[in-house]
């Protein structure tokens, strides 16, 4: 028997009345099993060679899903080569719950689940653009391939308060170890803003446009950065993240020329985090929201309460109105038609 990576070998099959057989069966094709009743058909490409890939891929399952399948003895045979794992798809219920499938029985869902949220996209629906978590490693790389000799700043946009530069407001950020703040453009020490006379005319002053503020977290040249300026510049911009909700802007010779999101969001939008609940029917963050996984819709078809559309009302165009019962209610709408100018 010559062995062949791209054929199904069985080797001494005896399973019935076989009698030590070997068959040499090619793969990736439809291959048909014929013979007169009684020659062995079943007993060979069911209760040998597919109770031989059942079997494996039983073994493959977990102890927890091994429980609920039943025993599976080895076949009366020598050897089996080049055969996968196999799985039997019957056209008959054998779950109590309407949400398993194939998938969930075999429990290759959740591998599909887990390769789902590893490898999918997501896209903003405005721009168009692909949504990305940005992290301190991508600000570094921004910043490495950045030309020589060019002075940054890191910022963490923060929201102003309404009524201007309070004091309190401005003494906070200076005790979290922060001494410079960047408002509209132009960066201002917090020490001065605080002593300047224009703490208390700006306090209550109102402004059609919203100001921009950030805290500056870092300031920097681009420069060839060693290993200690790079351990200096992701501890600047985790802080940066932090301070500024997720969000940080690097200016470059006094313009504001990027901002990178720790968060999932695009476009204005928060976007879900692509995990595996979310390509569950089970789970509510997964479920169809109009048939919540069940695959069934309750409603009503117009088709059914009219069947024909040429009766009048008086003939009993509805036809869940018919009978003793139910017949009240047609009266009654009939009574109410000329109140509400219904043609009936």
């Amino acid at each position: 028997m010559k062995k062949n990576s791209r054929n199904i070998e069985i080797k001494g099959a005896r399973v019935h009345n076989l009698k030590n057989i070997q068959v040499t069966i090619p793969r990736n094709q439809l291959v048909v099993v014929t013979g007169v009743s009684g020659s062995g058909k079943s007993s060979l490409t069911i209760d040998t060679l597919f109770a031989e890939g059942q079997r494996r891929y039983a073994e493959s399952l977990s102890a927890y899903a091994r429980q609920f399948l039943q025993r599976m003895d080895k076949p009366d045979v020598d050897a089996i080569q080049g055969l996968c794992p196999a799985i039997a798809i019957e056209q008959k219920v054998v779950t109590r719950t309407p949400r398993s499938t194939v998938g969930s029985m075999t429990e290759l869902y959740d591998y599909f689940r887990l390769l789902f949220a590893r490898i999918g996209k997501t896209y903003s629906p405005i721009s168009g653009n692909e949504v990305k978590k940005q992290d301190v490693q991508d600000v570094i790389d921004y910043l490495v391939a950045k030309p020589l000799g060019l002075k940054c700043q890191l910022l963490a946009p923060i929201t102003a308060p309404s009524s201007g530069f309070e004091k309190s407001f401005l003494e906070g950020i200076l005790q979290r170890g922060f001494s410079r703040l960047h408002v509209n453009g132009a960066t201002q020490a917090i020490e001065d803003l605080l002593e300047s006379t224009s703490v208390q005319s700006k306090k209550n002053k109102k402004t059609k446009s919203t100001p921009h503020w950030a805290i500056v977290i870092d300031r920097l040249v681009t420069k060839r950065f060693d290993q200690d300026d790079l351990y200096r510049l992701a501890d600047s911009i985790a802080t940066g993240f932090d301070e500024g909700g997720g969000q940080l802007e690097l200016e470059v010779d006094g313009t504001i020329e990027k901002s990178f999101n720790r968060q999932f969001t695009a476009d204005g939008i928060q976007f879900e985090d692509p995990i595996p609940n979310l390509f569950s029917f089970n789970n509510p963050y997964g479920a169809c929201p109009t048939c919540e996984g069940f695959s069934q819709i309750l409603g009503v078809d117009p088709e059914l309460v009219i069947p024909n559309p040429n009766l009048s009302l008086y003939e009993d165009a509805i036809a869940p109105w018919k009978g003793e019962k139910l017949s009240a209610w047609k009266e009654a709408f009939i009574r109410k038609a000329e109140k509400f100018q219904f043609p009936i």
